[in-house]
């Protein structure tokens, strides 16, 4: 059995009645039923999630794979292929938007090269899980084997199970000039859509930039002909390896038992893929929040999850995941440490 198999077999949904015990708690804090609205959800769903009735959140980490993309060729990207090197080494300086936010979050950033274009040097703190200099363009052909698809999914299963520990909590980002081009055609792909209807403008291209992306989807589907039930079949000739990474590290957690916050458009498109092979896997995944990317809604409605924030948020990275991290802790600590009304002799509701 496969590193990839055994991981989808050892996934099970969680414990609904773990979900009860939790709001019987939450019903004897000093606070009217419900008022802290989505607060109480996150705290229930850890709850859940971990088995434990007073869970602790002790290990927050984020994972930013970083992969490069053949289909950048195509010139679907208002950035350069060597961006992506770039900011690998701008993560590791600790100069990036998901460094600030993960810091105000309380969180570690992992730096993952998965796929990336590069020969690292100086690069201290970098995870080396490289499965391939950047894949290849999609438009021209799979973008990588059904192999080297594997290989970047079980990537990310063995990254959850090497970090794993009690109190851990995941988020996921990703770095990978062109990447919401396979974002896009993922997800065209499982749900059957025009990718007109769920491609966006990504880092900002320009109208005319924004229709000649849109035909490279529409030419790699065609070329391609990905099976819609077969999630590896999609992800290895459309997809990217920092997209594959992220699915593993997804079933990797669901099958520990840990929580893991998806970011945005190119993170919700590798949970996605891990959704695809595991329905079970959504008991597992909070989304962060609501892209401004056309799919992104697609992508969550599919899987039945609901965005924690809606901020007009693009830029990937992780960065959606550590504020969703700050919120989702805060819905532990009050779980835990709010006084019941028995506790702080408070009088209940009348009746």
């Amino acid at each position: 059995m496969t590193l990839l198999e055994k991981t989808l077999a050892e996934i099970k949904p969680i414990d609904a009645s773990l979900l009860d015990k939790a709001q019987s708690r939450l019903d004897m804090l000093t606070k009217p039923k419900d008022s802290l609205g989505r607060i109480e959800e996150f705290a229930k769903k850890i709850v859940a999630i971990t088995g434990r009735t007073r869970p602790a959140i002790s290990k927050k980490l984020i994972f930013t794979f970083a992969g490069d993309h053949g289909v950048a060729a195509e010139g679907v990207s208002a950035f350069p292929k060597e961006v992506t090197a770039q900011m690998v080494y701008n993560f590791l300086r600790g100069g990036a938007g998901i460094n600030v936010l993960a810091r105000h979050a309380g969180a570690e950033v992992a730096v993952v090269d998965i796929g990336v274009d590069h020969d690292f040097v100086s690069a201290d703190g970098l995870i080396s899980r490289k499965v391939v200099r950047g894949t290849r363009n999609m438009r021209l052909g799979p973008a990588m084997t059904r192999e080297e698809a594997v290989a970047c999914i079980e990537a990310g299963i063995t990254l959850a199970n090497e970090y794993a520990s009690e109190g851990a909590i995941y988020g996921t980002g990703e770095m990978g000039i062109a990447n919401t081009t396979p974002a896009s055609a993922i997800i065209a792909a499982l749900a059957d859509a025009r990718p007109a209807e769920v491609t966006g403008k990504g880092t900002g291209i320009d109208d005319e930039t924004l229709k000649r992306k849109i035909a490279v989807i529409e030419d790699a589907l065609k070329l391609n002909r990905p099976s819609t039930n077969d999630p590896v079949d999609v992800l290895a000739k459309v997809g990217g390896a920092e997209i594959g990474g992220i699915a593993g590290l997804v079933l990797g957690a669901a099958a520990r038992r840990i929580p893991v916050v998806v970011d945005g458009f190119i993170s919700t498109a590798g949970a996605l893929i891990a959704y695809e092979l595991n329905p079970a896997v959504r008991d597992y995944v909070f989304a962060s929040h609501n892209s401004v990317e056309r799919g992104h809604r697609v992508m969550l409605e599919r899987m039945r999850l609901r965005p924690i924030v809606d901020l007009d948020l693009r830029l990937g990275e992780g960065t959606g995941a550590a504020m969703a991290i700050f919120l989702i802790e805060a819905g532990v600590k009050v779980y835990n440490e709010m006084a019941t009304f028995g506790d702080a002799g408070v009088s209940e509701k009348n009746g």
